[in-house]
C-alpha cells in the first residue's frame, strides 16, 4: 500500500528526491537513482565560519563564508540583513550574536538533510530542541477537512546522557580501564 511511503506527519519533503520520481496511482511509486551527496559545499562553509567565530569572533572572513550561501539562495549579506532588517542591528558584531545567526543558518540551509541532530548535540542544545510534542496531520484523511486535522504523533525523550552513545558491553570487557558513559 502506498501510504507507507507516507510521512507519519503528513508533511512531504521534495528536497534530494529526483524530480522524475513518480507516484502511480495508489499501489506502486518509480523512482530515479542519482547519486546521493556526502557533504554540501555550504555545510562546509556554515562549519568553518562557526569555527572561525568560535576561535576569534566575528570576522571579515566569518562574515565572507556565511555570505557564500547567503548569496546562492539570493539573500542579502549577514551584514546588511542584520543592520537594515533587524530589531536587534548590531547582533551579527558579538560573538554569541554571530553563534546564533550561524546556527540558525545551519537550520534552514540544511534543513531536511539529518544535520540538525547532530548540531543540536554538538551545540548541548538536544535537551530544549527535542523535548516537545511532534504532531502532525492526518495523511490518511481524503478530503480537506479530514486531513487538516492536527494529531499528536510522538513525545521525544532526549535525556542528558543521550548526548554520548553507550559504549558496547565487549570493548569495555575487552579494556577495563575504560568506563561508562554517563547515564549508561
Amino acid at each position: 500500500m502506498l501510504s507507507q511511503a507516507n510521512s507519519v506527519t503528513g508533511y512531504q519533503v521534495n528536497k534530494r528526491i529526483h524530480f522524475q520520481n513518480v507516484i502511480n496511482g495508489t499501489s506502486s511509486y518509480s523512482s530515479v537513482w542519482y547519486p546521493a551527496m556526502i557533504m554540501r559545499l555550504a555545510d562546509l562553509y556554515l562549519l568553518y565560519a562557526e569555527a572561525i567565530n568560535e576561535y576569534q569572533g566575528p570576522t571579515g572572513e566569518a562574515y565572507d563564508y556565511i555570505n557564500l550561501v547567503r548569496e546562492r539562495a539570493g539573500l542579502p549579506t549577514v551584514q546588511d540583513a542584520w543592520t537594515n532588517f533587524s530589531t536587534n542591528p548590531t547582533k551579527f558584531q558579538n560573538k554569541d550574536g554571530l553563534r546564533e545567526i550561524i546556527q540558525r543558518e545551519r537550520v534552514l540551509e540544511l534543513s531536511f538533510e539529518a544535520q540538525w541532530f547532530w548540531d543540536a548535540k554538538r551545540w548541548k542544545t538536544a535537551e530544549e530542541e527535542f523535548s516537545s510534542s511532534i504532531s502532525g496531520w492526518t495523511y490518511s484523511g481524503t478530503t480537506a477537512d479530514e486531513y487538516y486535522i492536527r494529531s499528536m504523533v510522538f513525545e521525544p525523550e532526549f535525556r542528558k546522557r543521550n548526548y554520548l552513545e553507550p559504549i558496547a558491553e565487549n570493548i569495555l570487557l575487552n579494556n577495563p580501564t575504560l568506563v561508562q558513559n554517563p547515564g549508561w
